[in-house]
């Protein structure tokens, strides 16, 4: 043991009382209490090792008395105290089992005063987990879709990864599903335009998703419709749009027709499969294909047994939900769905289409997701159920797969993204899953692969977050203070 691991070994351990108050099943107000005898030693301890190298005038480095460094340098030792009380009071509290905390204590740390008499007091908002009974998992009986895919089920397939590799060439017949338009699109309220886009390429399917939207039957729109055509519609926005004004209510939606164009598949020719991922041959090719639809189906078959596992599971989680935590959350939902998708081999519209869908339901979507989690975080617990070096290898080699890139370039992505912790949720979350599908009882359901029928667009109707004003001078130099001051306890703290 070295000489620093046998001083942190006989560090006195911080006394301090606290007072836990339950504001809502997933909120706890903290008050702290430090005494005015753990103040004084935090203060001994700071000018002992201060003196060692203290100049005060009139004196060699080291040797002055005591009293004078204590009154010489009191401020600045007080400042190092107080963030000292405040970090060692937040572990304490935290490792005292009293809650199990999601999120960095809400307070602040400016304004916390280190008291000359008496103790040190000051409160807290943190989000915690909920309190609840894990729901009997064991015996659950599940429906699981299963599919022999034949070579006609490839052929499809072949054809939408084709597609991605297509040539557009312009048409004068008049448009029909599966041709292209290149239009301005404009969303707009009245003569109040919501957004635009000025030379938007457009494929025909039956749903064309935005992030705050749908339009349904946009096959049947626009089928038939020419170059110098308006089609005009009309959509309802989603209940948490970028421009709150604007939640759930109907506005237009006019796409001015400049172009119709129809997709050119590419020929499989040895060079084009070689540039497309190093197939030797047609039958290589397919093979890769068959694999990915092999993935999507697991994919398919492990969410509709997630889905049926945690409606199960979450049917007494009727706790609310603060809704800043559903914001906070909802991006990293979003993330992990992404991870998801990507190592199950989807492609990027099939991930956007289904991102767009989830967006349009955010609030729901991500509430549901909390809870699942919340749950099966705590069967982990109890089974002992832990993430290993191996699993992050297999998750970044499929997502690796998928995108064509090599595996220490995404994991490099994804750390610098700060999204290991999401990649840890998803494997521990699985790891959960597979558990209580070795417990329970399944019956085997046909499933057909969902031909894709949406076509998505990366941009919400109401406005994109780039749309908003800028933030005032003033209030960003406020926010930057504020970051200062907390991140002198936590470096990586998040201000809400």
């Amino acid at each position: 043991m070295s000489e620093q691991e046998a001083k942190q070994e006989e560090k006195p351990v911080l006394e301090l009382t606290t007072e836990v108050t339950t504001v809502s099943s997933c909120e706890c107000r903290v008050k702290v209490s430090v005494p005015r005898s753990e103040i004084d030693r935090y203060y001994d301890n700071e000018f002992s090792e201060l003196k060692k190298e203290a100049y005060v005038p009139g004196f060699r480095v080291g040797k002055a008395p005591l009293k004078l460094v204590e009154k010489r340098f009191r401020k600045d030792v007080g400042e190092r105290v107080k963030q000292s009380l405040v970090i060692d009071s937040l572990t304490k509290v935290n490792e005292s089992g009293e809650f199990t905390p999601i999120s960095e204590p809400e307070f602040d740390y400016a304004s916390l005063v280190l008291p000359d008499e008496g103790a040190f007091i000051f409160e807290f908002t943190i989000e915690v987990r909920p309190e609840f009974d894990v729901p009997n998992w064991r015996g659950l009986k599940i429906e699981k879709p299963v599919q022999e895919f034949s070579s006609a089920d490839v052929d499809d397939a072949v054809k939408r990864v084709l597609n991605n590799y297509g040539s557009l060439e312009t048409k004068t017949e008049p448009a029909a599903v599966d041709d292209y338009i290149v239009a301005k699109l404009t969303f707009k309220e009245g003569e109040t335009v919501l957004s635009s886009a000025e030379n938007e390429t457009i494929r025909i399917k039956p749903v064309l998703s935005f992030h705050d939207c749908s339009i349904a039957a946009f096959d049947k729109l626009m089928t038939g419709a020419r170059s110098g055509d308006t089609v005009k519609t009309q959509v309802v926005l989603a209940s948490s749009t970028i421009k709150t004004d604007y939640n759930g209510k109907t506005v237009d939606a006019v796409f001015e027709i400049k172009e119709v164009k129809s997709v050119v598949l590419p020929q499989l020719t040895n060079d084009f499969l070689e540039r497309i991922g190093g197939f030797e041959n047609e039958g290589d090719f397919r093979d890769a294909v068959l694999d990915s639809l092999k993935r999507q189906l697991e994919h398919e078959q492990n969410r509709r047994i997630r889905k049926q596992i945690t409606e199960t599971l979450t049917i007494s989680a009727t706790w609310e939900l603060p809704p800043g935590l559903l914001k906070r959350q909802s991006e990293r939902e979003l993330r992990r769905i992404v991870l998801e998708l990507q190592r199950s081999g989807y492609s990027q519209e099939d991930i956007l289409a289904q991102l767009n869908l989830i967006r349009q339901n955010n609030e729901a979507s991500t509430a549901q997701s909390l809870k699942e989690h919340f749950i099966l975080e705590r069967i982990a617990e109890i089974e002992t159920v832990e993430d290993k070096p191996e699993d992050y290898d297999t998750e970044i080699a499929l997502i690796a797969a998928q995108s064509n890139q090599s595996p220490r370039r995404v994991r490099a992505q994804i750390e610098k993204s700060g999204e290991m912790d999401i990649l840890r949720n998803q494997i521990i979350e699985r790891k959960v899953i597979d558990l209580i599908s070795s417990n329970a009882q399944f019956v085997e359901v046909p499933f057909v692969y969902a031909q894709q029928d949406e076509e998505a667009l990366d941009w919400a109707a109401a406005g994109n977050p780039e749309a908003i004003a800028e933030v005032d001078a003033d209030d960003l130099k406020a926010v930057n203070r504020e970051i200062g001051e907390k991140r002198k306890i936590d470096p990586n703290v998040k201000v809400k």
